[in-house]
């Protein structure tokens, strides 16, 4: 049996709409997963927001958090962190510019800090999985440390202008992904960082470069993975732009899209 690292997204990917791991789509993952293939989880979001999911598939493999941004090992002690962090001037850089680039608000996280520029409450909701620090206030004031990620939110017309901007302003600083669930959100990580970076530093440390990739994903943000993947799976309900780069589609977030992929592809014949 050849081995695979089998990589997993999880808004829009692994998770359903109402933010779960679907029955049949677990009940595959962990069937490879006892047959030795290796399930790793490469996902926008932070580590208290994904320990869930790691919990629920049994995962003792490292994550890629904050789209590559932190990569870490939950259970490993002895693996290298890697957290990269964004300038703090550029947070407050942004914060000047929010009425001109019509701006709704700024989020940035802090290790396990979460700063709220105008205080909101569905905002509040979305990050407090995990028990975080919440403040709101104005970032410029209340932040001092280097961030880890910063989330632009806007209305759906002033996206591309914002992004142009910070192409134009920031392009040597930073690197920007648009994702739209729940609302529409511009990220900003480190220069250089993406998904795959830290899916490349995860094989190297576990010694993994000649073991076959799959990676599943449905935004912006897993475009550079699903690239670099051997086999680049996007979700039916993925953006055309991912569909474009991917090896497969498959069916949705909401149709076991993951879960009947793996089992065509690993000849598992399970049935839901």
């Amino acid at each position: 049996m050849e081995k695979h690292l089998i990589c997993l997204d999880l808004d829009g990917t692994l998770l359903s709409n109402q933010k779960e791991i679907l029955p049949f789509t677990k009940k595959v993952l962990l069937e490879l997963k006892a047959q030795g293939h290796i399930l790793m989880i490469a996902t926008g979001r932070p580590y208290r927001a994904t320990e869930k999911y790691y919990n629920e598939l049994s995962l003792s493999t490292p994550v890629v958090n904050f789209n590559g941004a932190f990569v870490h090992h939950p259970t490993d002690l002895y693996f290298k962190t890697v957290h990269e962090t964004l300038d703090l001037q550029i947070a407050k850089d942004i914060i000047e510019e929010l009425h001109d680039l019509k701006i709704q608000n700024v989020v940035a996280e802090v290790k396990d800090q979460v700063f709220i520029h105008y205080h909101d409450s569905l905002l509040i909701d979305e990050f407090s999985m995990g028990n975080p620090t919440i403040l709101h206030g104005n970032l410029a004031e209340l932040m001092d440390e280097h961030s880890t990620s910063i989330l632009i939110q806007a209305e759906e017309r002033h996206i591309k202008d914002i992004r142009e901007h910070l192409t134009n302003i920031y392009a040597e600083a930073i690197e920007h992904r648009r994702w739209g669930d729940p609302f529409p959100v511009i990220e900003l990580v480190k220069k250089g960082i993406n998904k795959a970076q830290g899916i490349m530093y995860v094989k190297e440390k576990l010694d993994l470069n000649g073991v076959k990739t799959i990676a599943f994903g449905d935004e912006d943000n897993d475009l550079e993975m699903i690239k670099y993947a051997d086999i680049g799976v996007a979700m039916h309900n993925g953006i055309n732009d991912l569909k474009s780069v991917a090896t497969h589609t498959t069916l949705s977030n909401e149709e076991d899209g993951i879960g009947h992929f793996l089992n065509d592809y690993f000849n598992l014949e399970m049935e839901e």
